[in-house]
C-alpha cells in the first residue's frame, strides 16, 4: 500500500486571510502548478479527494491524466474554522489566538473543530486507505497532510510547511498507526 498525499494548487485569496473549510476557487496559477504536479505523481489504483473545489479541480486533473474518477472522502478536508473563516488573522481577537494556543490540540475558540477532531478523522481515513492494499492518490489540505506526520497521538509537532501543490509518499514508519 502506498498513500500519496497531495496539497491543492494556490487557491483564490488574498494573503493573511483565515480559511480552512472555506470553498475557494483556484488562483490563475492552476494550469502551471498543476503541470508541476502531474510531473511528480506515480501511477495509482485510486484517486480520493477533499469536497472543496480547490482539491476537486485540482483532482479531477489528476484523474484524466492516470484514468482514475476522483472519490470525495470528507474525512480530508481543510480544518473548520469555525467564526475565524474568511476573516484576516491581524482581525481575530487575541484572547482566541490565545485560548487555541494554550491548548492547540484541544481548543476550538472559533466554535469549529479543534486541532485533535482533525487529527481523529484524518488519521481513520489514511488507516482505512492503508487496508485496502491499493495505491492512493489523496488531493488534500495542509492540515490534513501535517497531521498525518503529527503522530499516534496527533500531538507532534503542527509547524512543518507544505507548499502548495506539494506531494508527500507516506511509507514505512510515516504511515499512520504504524510504530
Amino acid at each position: 500500500m502506498s498513500v500519496m498525499l497531495v496539497r491543492h494548487t494556490r487557491p483564490a485569496i488574498e494573503a493573511g486571510i483565515c480559511y480552512g473549510r472555506t470553498d475557494l476557487a483556484v488562483a490563475d496559477t492552476f494550469a502551471e502548478e498543476s503541470r508541476e504536479v502531474l510531473a511528480s505523481l506515480r501511477d495509482a489504483d485510486v484517486l480520493i479527494t477533499s469536497p472543496l473545489l480547490r482539491c476537486r479541480k485540482l483532482a479531477s486533473k489528476i484523474g484524466t491524466a492516470f484514468g482514475l474518477t476522483p472519490q470525495i472522502d470528507e474525512r480530508v478536508q481543510e480544518i473548520d474554522f469555525g467564526s475565524w473563516e474568511n476573516r484576516p488573522w491581524s482581525e481575530i481577537p487575541r484572547r482566541e489566538i490565545d485560548a487555541w494556543a494554550d491548548d492547540f490540540l484541544h481548543a476550538n475558540p472559533h466554535g469549529g473543530e479543534s486541532v485533535s477532531m482533525l487529527w481523529e478523522r484524518t488519521i481513520a481515513a489514511l488507516n482505512d486507505y492503508r487496508k485496502s492494499r491499493l495505491r492512493h492518490i489523496v488531493v488534500t489540505h495542509s492540515g490534513v497532510m501535517k497531521a498525518a506526520f503529527a503522530g499516534d497521538d496527533g500531538s507532534g509537532d503542527y509547524r512543518q510547511e507544505f507548499d502548495y501543490g506539494a506531494v508527500v509518499a507516506l511509507t514505512g514508519k510515516q504511515e499512520p498507526g504504524n510504530d
